[in-house]
């Protein structure tokens, strides 16, 4: 169970770092259970500890698809990134995840027509983590931003399951479009630091976008695509690999690339 390493992996920080004692005792020791703990944190990271730690829990209370998600967000993290040194670093200092999880809130609030303040959580959230995801923006579980620094996410984007976004990424409008205008993101897509996807495009399925590719129309399903303008490299899937290898988790980012192609989208 995360929840039950998680204290374990606290306690024995505290143990072996007494600076830290009192915080993890504030943070993780003293609730009894993930979604309070969270709660807590993240409304303090966020500057406004009994308004938002009400709102918080109170979310992921009324919501178990959001328990969820926290947890296979943890997931996702401890096995794609190697500097990953436990469920709680991930859980206290990833802002990444702790951006991903106010953003299920704020979505939340945009469907319940709370907008004003969702917004406002959404700007909260760009100010501090420097993470930029609109409230009406559909994003899946098992989700990891590593780094996530810039990483901006239009409002009618929608972002799969089992996705790894990199810093500096934007899935955004072509600057002239109205209604649905941004990236559709499928299930175990990799995308590469400083990526641009612009438009309502589709990247199917374990895709990858290399880093600094610009992409501003379809890219198949289990193809790679690099370069400004993005073009496909190596064709599509290798032969023999496992349809279960998805980018988005193995974190690969070199696979697939077997010759340069001549064919630019």
């Amino acid at each position: 169970m995360v929840w039950t390493q998680i204290k374990a992996e606290a306690r024995r920080d505290a143990d072996a770092e007494p600076a830290l004692a009192s915080f993890l005792y504030a943070t993780v020791l003293s609730h009894p259970s993930l979604p309070r703990s969270l709660s807590f944190h993240l409304a303090n990271k966020l500057c406004s500890s009994t308004l938002l730690y009400d709102l918080f829990l109170a979310t992921l209370t009324a919501h178990p698809s959001l328990r969820a998600a926290v947890v296979a967000d943890l997931l996702a993290a401890h096995s794609r990134d190697p500097a990953c040194v436990g469920f709680s670093h991930c859980l206290l200092n990833y802002k990444g995840f702790l951006a991903i999880q106010a953003h299920r809130v704020a979505h939340v609030l945009w469907a319940q027509q709370r907008r004003p303040l969702a917004l406002a959580l959404q700007s909260r959230v760009a100010d501090v983590f420097a993470v930029d995801i609109h409230p009406a923006a559909v994003v899946g579980k098992g989700i990891l931003l590593d780094h996530a620094t810039g990483v901006v996410i239009g409002e009618t984007a929608v972002v799969g399951d089992n996705v790894s976004i990199l810093h500096h990424v934007t899935l955004g409008g072509t600057g002239k479009a109205v209604g649905d205008r941004h990236p559709k993101i499928g299930d175990g897509v990799l995308i590469g630091a400083g990526a641009t996807i612009l438009g309502n495009v589709k990247i199917g399925a374990g895709a990858k976008i290399g880093a600094g590719s610009v992409v501003l129309i379809d890219v198949p399903a289990r193809s790679t695509a690099v370069g400004n303008p993005a073009r496909l490299i190596g064709g599509k899937k290798a032969e023999g690999a496992n349809d279960e290898d998805m980018p988005g988790e193995s974190m690969d980012h070199t696979s697939f690339i077997r010759q340069w192609s001549d064919y630019t989208i």
